[in-house]
């Protein structure tokens, strides 16, 4: 394959953004829980098609791997 056939990265991220949004959509529909990770707050949590939030879990470590790989060496 030329290189003028491939498409863009940004192309690759818009399709992976809406491939995300409509498999959330289709499980929302079909009333399957979702599990949903705040990067924020740093906590996993299961949402319900109704809208309610279940707390499931909390980050089990701190930093990037490469982080944690670099210290531990």
């Amino acid at each position: 394959m030329k290189r003028e056939n491939y498409i863009s990265d940004d192309a690759v991220v818009k399709r992976a953004n809406e491939a995300v949004r409509i498999e959330l959509e289709k499980q929302k529909a079909m009333d399957i829980p979702v599990v949903i990770y705040d990067r924020e707050k740093q906590i996993i949590y299961q949402e319900n098609s109704d809208g309610t939030r279940i707390e499931a879990g909390k980050r089990l470590r701190e930093g990037r791997y490469s982080e944690r790989v670099a210290k531990e060496a």
